[in-house]
């Protein structure tokens, strides 16, 4: 053990982030012994109140800190334009971009039955019950990541919403495939919503 038993353990924390490894852990992990103690006591105390305080939209089921998201209770927002996307860190690419009036629905994952992930393991039910409630012009705009289990995700939407009076889109192509949303540049993006395409 090159480090005291404290550190060591921090460096393992760290490692849990997504993305990474040991050498930026233990980066993490010695800046913030290098902070002042109010700084890492403050730090420490965010940490466990966004824990704490942060949950799901019971509409979309995205991130807030709220009962209703500040997007679903947004009433200048086209609620009858909905995209689905598979995690709440997507809705924020989206946000960032800034070109989009519609609401969203989390998935909370996609359809994977090689992982044992099957449609009522995702927030797909959820989804289908808040498009047969609305009325008017309905489009479903599918924004899910190219890859087999996005792929399985999108053609099982399309099938229970067969016969039901809603437009499902989908982004156009020029997405990598396997890309996360969260690494697409804006401009790519955007396009992408904007030439999106009709699936039925």
């Amino acid at each position: 053990m090159i480090y005291p038993s404290p550190l060591e353990e921090l460096i393992l924390y760290f490692k849990k982030l997504p993305g990474v490894g040991e050498k930026s852990a233990e980066r993490l992990a010695l800046s913030f012994i290098n902070f002042k103690k109010e700084d890492a006591e403050s730090f420490s105390k965010a940490m466990v109140s966004a824990h704490q305080r942060l949950g799901k939209c019971s509409i979309c089921s995205h991130l807030t800190d709220q009962e209703i998201c500040n997007i679903c209770g947004d009433n200048f927002r086209e609620k009858n334009v909905i995209c689905v996307v598979e995690d709440y860190k997507s809705v924020f690419t989206f946000e960032k971009v800034g070109k989009f009036t519609g609401v969203y629905h989390v998935l909370d994952g996609l359809i994977s039955p090689i992982d044992g992930i099957n449609p009522s393991d995702i927030n797909i039910d959820a989804l289908l019950d808040r498009c047969k409630k609305l009325d008017g012009n309905i489009e479903l705009i599918i924004a899910l990541k190219a890859s087999v289990e996005g792929e399985a995700t999108t053609m099982y939407i399309n099938k229970m919403l067969e016969g039901e009076n809603i437009k499902i889109t989908r982004l156009s192509y020029g997405i990598p495939i396997g890309a996360e949303m969260d690494y697409l540049d804006t401009l790519t993006l955007e396009r992408a919503l904007k030439d999106r395409q009709t699936i039925s």
